[in-house]
C-alpha cells in the first residue's frame, strides 16, 4: 500500500492567482509558510519556518481566488507532486507542490475587522462585533437526553 498525503496548516504568503486551463477548468496557486518551534539542547528557542507551493483546482480553487489572501489562515489537505520543465534557459526545473484536495479557511483576521468598520465611520463595527459572538444557552445539558 502507497500513501501520498500532506496535511498543512499556515498563512499564505502571496494572495492567490488564478489561471484556466484550455478546457476551461481554473487553477489556482498560491504559497503558505509554516512555522516549527522547538529548543535545541543547550535549552535556547529555535524557530524554523518552511514555504509551501500550494495548487487547487476546479470551484475550489475559485473559491480560494475569491475569499484568500496573502496573510490569511489556512488549513491544506492533498498530494506532494514534483514537475519539472526545460527552463528558457534550457536547465531543467523542477518544483515541488501540493496538489490540494481539501482547502479550509482560518478564521477572520480581527485586525481586517476593525480596518474595515473604523473606515466606514459609521456604528457598524459594534454589529460585526455581535455577529462574529456565539450565545451559548444558560441551561446545563441533561445527559441522558445524549443519544449516544
Amino acid at each position: 500500500m502507497y500513501l501520498n498525503k500532506a496535511i498543512i496548516i499556515g498563512n499564505l504568503t502571496r494572495d492567490p492567482e488564478k489561471k484556466s486551463l484550455p478546457s476551461g477548468i481554473s487553477v489556482v496557486s498560491f504559497g503558505v509558510a509554516t512555522n516549527r518551534v522547538w529548543k535545541d539542547k543547550n535549552g535556547s528557542r529555535q524557530e524554523s519556518t518552511d514555504y509551501h507551493n500550494i495548487v487547487v483546482f476546479g470551484p475550489q480553487g475559485d473559491n480560494c481566488a475569491l475569499y484568500l489572501k496573502k496573510g490569511s489562515s489556512v488549513l491544506v489537505e492533498g498530494r506532494i507532486q514534483t514537475r519539472s520543465w526545460d527552463g528558457p534557459d534550457g536547465v531543467k526545473r523542477y518544483r515541488t507542490e501540493i496538489v490540494a484536495d481539501r482547502v479550509q479557511f482560518g478564521p477572520r483576521q480581527s485586525s481586517s475587522i476593525t480596518g474595515s468598520s473604523s473606515s466606514s465611520g459609521g456604528s457598524s463595527g459594534s454589529s460585526d462585533k455581535e455577529i462574529d459572538t456565539i450565545e451559548y444557552p444558560e441551561e446545563e445539558p441533561n445527559p441522558d437526553d445524549i443519544p449516544f
